[in-house]
């Protein structure tokens, strides 16, 4: 059966060649990060960030940083995903608007707060864990509501980390990733490649 978001799975592509003559405005990027924050996250801890780099300058510095390819200066915007290491002091404010629109209890607050802090307290590998998982789901849902606008995407995990951390002055509790090159493919670009069968990769159990 037919729907619009599994015709998307199935068309989505990575693209590696976009036209450097068209661009995406502000409100259009806004709009689209707005799209990549519906994605879930542990306790609604929404611990991501994205950095757009739209300006040529920018790009050119992104793109020495990421072994010098032309799809970052090509794309209309490449979008740096950050993962932010949890902080269980942060769920009072990320689930206040869930009990002020009344379906969260207020005394459940505290509770997943604390569930936070045992979870992640003195536990880096953890912490870090989750930042890449959010930093991920946001990317993905980035890349489809992209997709939904008439965009292509691409996914990139080659670049200098710490460079980045660096050129862009992230703080020490962002993790750098993956890039996600945005806009309008141009000829050239391969479909989707083809995927390993099912029974592959499921085991029902």
């Amino acid at each position: 059966m037919s729907h619009p978001l599994t015709d998307a799975l199935a068309a989505r592509n990575s693209a590696n060649f976009f036209d450097p003559d068209l661009a995406v405005d502000d409100d259009r990027i806004r709009a689209l990060i707005g799209w990549a924050t519906r994605a879930p996250t542990a306790f609604n801890l929404q611990n991501w960030r994205f950095i757009a780099v739209r300006t040529p300058q920018g790009k050119q510095r992104l793109r020495e940083l990421a072994w010098n390819q032309p799809k970052v200066s090509d794309a209309a915007v490449t979008f740096i995903v950050l993962g932010l290491l949890p902080r269980a002091d942060s769920l009072p404010d990320r689930l206040r608007p869930s009990v002020e629109a009344g379906f969260m209890p207020p005394g459940m607050v505290p509770a997943w707060e604390d569930a936070a802090s045992r979870l992640y307290a003195d536990a880096p590998r953890t912490q870090r864990d989750e930042a890449v998982r959010s930093a991920t789901f946001g990317a993905s849902a980035l890349m489809l509501a992209g997709q939904a606008e008439g965009l292509s995407a691409s996914p990139m995990t080659g670049f200098d980390a710490p460079g980045v951390a660096q050129a862009f002055g992230l703080r020490q509790d962002e993790v750098p990733v993956m890039l996600v090159a945005m806009g309008y493919a141009r000829a050239g670009n391969w479909p989707q490649k083809p995927r390993r069968p099912v029974s592959d990769v499921l085991e029902l159990a």
